[in-house]
């Protein structure tokens, strides 16, 4: 497996995903999305996996008026925003390989080889 992780240090789902992978002895790679967010391809990649930006986007969010933005932009202007905006993507994002998943999912990451 090679699994990352991209969360934040405050983010209490990306703590609960790390200790996932720590209490099974599994190696991962933390990204503080603080410091260094996903890249375009890393993002594409993420959306092919769980099916669409759409899933990325945390509607309990703080930034609402970025949030209404984003709602309210053409369809091929929204995922770029996201990309700029990486504060209105759900943490944490657990990647192994092609698969993805967004939020706090323990049972799709047991079933991972």
């Amino acid at each position: 497996m090679n699994i990352q992780i991209f969360g934040t240090k405050k983010s209490f789902d990306s703590k609960k995903a790390e200790r996932f992978f720590k209490e099974r002895g599994i190696k991962y790679q933390f990204v503080d999305m603080k410091e260094k967010g996903l890249s375009k391809g890393e993002f594409n990649s993420v959306c092919q996996a769980v099916g669409g930006y759409e899933k990325l986007i945390d509607q309990e969010c703080k930034d609402k008026d970025l949030l209404a933005l984003i709602t309210y932009l053409a369809e091929e202007d929204k995922a770029e925003k996201i990309l700029e905006n990486q504060k209105v993507i759900k943490t944490p994002i657990v990647r192994n390989g092609k698969q993805a998943t967004v939020g706090y999912q323990p049972d799709i990451w047991k079933n991972w080889k």
